[in-house]
């Protein structure tokens, strides 16, 4: 097999990239692939290369990482280029929550859709489509993109429909409610098969089975009788109760991207359950987490090149995707995942263009997708509200288009639900301000942005928002002293907290 190169843009994610890394390098038929990262935070890159390179030469491979700041470098005659970038990294993501929730739009992570992923997504596929331009120009001819960074969908549906460069997103929420699923049903999860089909985020659990017995059927007992999911998945069995099918994401992720969950302060708790860890429902909570993992990799940087280095054995490889795509393209060995793709009658109830989440195959012939027929009445009904709201914010980063931006903060399920037309108008105004520094497409709109606030200040026309308020679910970001009380747990956080390293 032919040696190949495999660009990271947004390296500096430290337990994302590191994993991604070690999955790669786990096939014996890649021990010496060239690698490249890229970021544009010099500290964070350093400290992941450091961490990646200790890895690999403990491994005893002779793969020397090019680490550099100019990813048109780092896209030079790649053949794959895996994407895990924040744009605007957390200093634009704690935007992304707390202008929200000034108009009373209480997200848990705010990454999808809701008014912060419509943000996200301006912000990212601006960036999106330059990625694209130096992936064109530098890379191999045909490279692929694996794209992990969020709104996912947005990013995969801007970079095929306008990037040029065939794009896959890829997601473990699938994964993780599989395991999640068989583990309520009494089996491994290796035991229990599933057809899984909707859009990222979005994805519905069709037909789930053991050794060729329906189970689909006996998930939603078997979550009420179990102690800690009734209590940890509440959005999510309510769901399954109203539509019929589990879906893939997380109770506190599931909660912000519906109409019925988040819309009235004295409510959401009803949904929420603290004791479970942030992605039950905790206001800001994704935020949180990863602003504590950073400070705490930073602070604790030394410990960690100081553990033992990881082992690139089979056993140490995670369930992400991306690592298992390349493999089956490159040594023909066939895997089956689940993949975010451009629709083109998949599932023949949602728009052909959109990009949908659905089984795939791989080998040396490429990415494969099965047809999968109609989603279930209700499931694609809920799905295509979540994909106009897609389409308007990826059509209104493209163009720059202040209106197409309302509309799709109009179409969204929560942020229509708490706001009015004239609340909305105002958001948004103030949102182009606040993030103008990565929203370069819209500088001519910021400037006008900016006047109508000046305006509406000086004829007394500005609406009261809730600029004190935190949120009906908010908790308190820990200090590193703090931390230092459970390192190990600090530790783990750090390294779950992903895609937080490069940005644009």
């Amino acid at each position: 097999m032919s040696r190949f190169k495999i660009a990271f843009i947004g390296a500096g994610s430290v337990g994302f990239t590191r994993k991604l890394l070690g999955d790669l390098l786990t096939v014996p038929e890649f021990r010496d692939v060239e690698v490249a990262f890229t970021d544009i935070n010099p500290r964070n890159l350093d400290m992941v290369y450091r961490l990646c390179q200790r890895d690999i030469e403990a491994n005893g491979l002779d793969i020397r990482i090019s680490c550099t700041l100019d990813r048109r470098e780092a896209f030079r005659g790649a053949k794959y280029v895996i994407n895990a970038v924040r744009i605007g990294m957390l200093e634009a993501f704690e935007k992304d929550i707390d202008v929200a929730l000034r108009y009373g739009v209480d997200q848990c992570v705010g990454d999808t859709i809701c008014a912060g992923g419509i943000m996200y997504g301006q912000r990212g596929v601006h960036a999106m489509l330059d990625f694209c331009r130096d992936i064109r120009e530098v890379a191999l001819p045909g490279c692929l993109l694996l794209n992990y960074s969020n709104p996912n969908a947005m990013m995969t549906w801007a970079a095929n429909q306008y990037g040029g460069v065939p794009t896959v997103g890829l997601c473990h929420g699938v994964q993780g409610g599989h395991r999640q699923i068989a583990e309520a049903l009494g089996y491994r999860q290796d035991e229990v098969d599933i057809v899984c089909a909707g859009i990222n985020h979005q994805t519905w659990y069709v037909k789930v089975s053991h050794e060729g017995e329906d189970l689909t059927g006996k998930i939603l007992e078997a979550y009420e009788n179990d102690p800690k999911l009734s209590r940890t998945e509440k959005v999510r069995i309510d769901m399954l109760r109203r539509f019929g099918y589990y879906s893939t994401e997380s109770n506190g992720h599931l909660s912000e991207y519906l109409a019925w969950y988040r819309k009235r302060p004295d409510e959401i708790n009803r949904w929420l359950d603290h004791e479970g860890g942030w992605s039950n429902g905790e206001t800001g909570g994704y935020l949180r987490v990863c602003r504590e993992g950073r400070n705490w990799f930073e602070t604790d940087f030394p410990n960690w090149l100081a553990a033992p280095a990881r082992r690139f054995t089979p056993e140490n490889r995670s369930q992400e995707h991306g690592s298992y795509i390349i493999e089956g393209l490159e040594t023909g060995r066939v895997y089956r995942g689940h993949f975010n793709v451009v629709n083109r009658g998949a599932i023949t109830n949602l728009p052909d263009d959109c990009i949908v989440e659905v089984p795939g195959y791989v080998d040396r012939n490429g990415i494969n997708i099965p047809r999968v027929g109609d989603l279930p009445l209700g499931c694609a009904a809920v799905c295509s509200q979540s994909v106009w709201v897609q389409r308007l914010a990826v059509e209104a980063a493209v163009r720059a288009d202040r209106a197409l931006l309302i509309q799709a903060m109009m179409m969204d399920p929560l942020t229509g639900a708490v706001c009015n037309p004239p609340e909305i108008e105002q958001m948004v105004d103030e949102y182009l301000i606040e993030e103008a520094e990565w929203l370069p497409q819209y500088a001519e709109e910021i400037e006008r942005a900016k006047a109508r606030m000046a305006r509406r200040h000086e004829t007394g026309t500005f609406l009261a928002d809730k600029r004190d308020y935190a949120g009906a679910a908010r908790l308190h970001v820990k200090t590193v002293d703090e931390m230092r009380a459970d390192a190990d747990r600090a530790r783990a956080d750090a390294a779950r907290s992903d895609k937080t390293g490069g940005t644009k």
